[in-house]
């Protein structure tokens, strides 16, 4: 029995048909072309090179002015200006760049010239900076003696800092001198006792002002007593000068228990040597080398 063709359904048919029979879809091809829109990426981009190509070509030949050209170099000693020096001599300070006469002053290394410029003993601080095109200023601090120091038959300076100081020639100082400290001690342990000098200076002008004008000469050989010649404590009566043992602190009360009381002590015990004001509520008082006589500071005057 045959089957009639339009048994079939016309889907199964179609699907028979050959794939390459089908007209396909033209694929859309979009050439890029350059047009206006294209333009202003390619000019930022060429302005971007010529920026960096002029940069370049700048930095190379400033970089090379500055570390080379004659213009910028540090001719001579006159081209280095100091201030700030009152006793360290301006060839003391110039003669620490002799290395670098003829050379550009961008070369120059300034931490290094500061760090040899602060070895100079008077030399507390220094600063050094370029002057374009071709100058150096150098301002220097200098360090302020406090005493005289005793060292031997010889009188040098030192300040604050224990720091020892030759005397210059010309120089007029008005100090006391201080003894038991010598450059072989470590300065650490300088700058401790004469911290504890400077203070008791401040403090007995606190005490009285004027004070630290009596003051003739200072022992710091013990951190734990400091031992003052003080002159004119009697007035007109006797100007001979009288040891106190001043401890290590509270200097404005021991102070004033001393110019309160010395009048007394004197008057009960005649010329008085010394006296030790180390003890809180004992006043040592040596009339001579052979008779020590104890006050108390609550009776003061009495032996």
């Amino acid at each position: 029995m045959n089957a009639e063709p339009e048994a079939y359904p016309r889907e199964a048919l179609a699907d028979e048909e050959p794939r390459y029979l089908r007209r396909q879809r033209p694929l859309e091809i979009r050439r890029r072309k350059f047009g206006r829109k294209s333009w202003p990426v390619y000019r930022r981009w060429l302005l971007a090179s010529a920026v960096v190509l002029s940069g370049s070509f700048l930095a190379y030949h400033g970089t090379r002015f500055f570390l080379f050209s004659p213009r910028v170099a540090l001719a001579g000693y006159d081209q280095i200006e100091v201030t700030g020096n009152q006793v360290v001599s301006r060839n003391a300070v110039t003669e620490i760049f002799a290395s670098d006469i003829g050379k550009s002053i961008m070369r120059m290394p300034l931490n290094e010239r500061r760090a040899e410029l602060e070895v100079i003993p008077w030399v507390a601080q220094a600063n050094v900076r370029r002057m374009l095109p071709n100058r150096i200023r150098v301002e220097l601090t200098e360090r302020i003696p406090v005493a005289y120091l005793r060292t031997g038959n010889h009188l040098q300076l030192v300040d604050a800092g224990g720091v020892v100081l030759e005397r210059p020639l010309n120089g007029n100082f008005a100090f006391p001198v201080v003894s038991g400290l010598d450059e072989g001690m470590p300065l650490s342990d300088r700058a401790a006792r004469m911290r504890l000098y400077v203070k008791f200076m401040k403090e007995i002008d606190l005490a009285r002002s004027g004070s630290s004008e009596q003051v003739s000469e200072v022992d710091l050989s013990s951190a734990q007593d400091l031992r003052v010649a003080l002159t004119g404590l009697l007035g007109g009566q006797d100007s001979a000068p009288i040891l106190v043992h001043f401890g290590d602190a509270d200097f404005v009360n021991k102070h004033r228990l001393l110019m309160d009381n010395i009048g007394a002590w004197s008057f009960s015990v005649g010329r008085v040597q010394s006296v030790d004001l180390r003890f809180s509520r004992q006043v040592v008082v040596n009339p001579d080398r052979s008779a020590t006589a104890h006050v108390g500071a609550a009776a003061a005057g009495k032996p």
